[in-house]
């Protein structure tokens, strides 16, 4: 059976991508897309070319590569380090480089600002009601401040 389907030549690289990008929306998850196209690659490669099965796989294996490296720097947000979390559910840092006024004084180094129906504990410079800071940083469940 698998012999039929190296004599199809490039036309069993094109069915291969199609299952494989058929697959990614049975499975989605933007990896099998990339898969599917290096298979389809491959096949018209395969099909100008004629080159043998071994061959073959040598040149989906080497376009595959290129297609899932191609992809992952596509759908990366720009800014974005590689696999750094996104902040999703990390309230705080998504606070950071926002401006807030103080509702009150901070004392000692320490204070409150409210955000949305939340409030924040707040450490940094001492700084006067009505003044506002801005977030530079996490640490915890706290927020490191400066003056905007």
């Amino acid at each position: 059976m698998l012999e039929g389907f190296a004599n199809l030549g490039g036309w069993s690289w094109a069915i291969l991508g199609l299952l494989l990008i058929g697959g990614e929306m049975l499975a989605p998850g933007v990896f099998l897309i990339w898969l599917g196209l290096a298979a389809l690659l491959a096949g018209l490669v395969v099909g100008l070319a004629g080159i043998g099965w071994q061959a073959a796989m040598l040149v989906f294996a080497a376009l595959a590569v290129a297609c899932v490296i191609a992809g992952r720097l596509l759908t990366r947000n720009k800014g974005e380090e590689p696999d750094a979390a996104t902040g999703l559910n990390d309230r705080g840092r998504q606070l950071i480089g926002k401006v807030f006024k103080l509702e009150a004084t901070m004392t000692g180094g320490e204070g409150r600002i409210r955000v949305g129906d939340s409030s924040w504990r707040i450490i940094g410079p001492e700084l006067l009601a009505g003044s506002e800071v801005k977030v530079v940083r996490v640490e915890g469940a706290t927020l490191v401040v400066e003056k905007a």
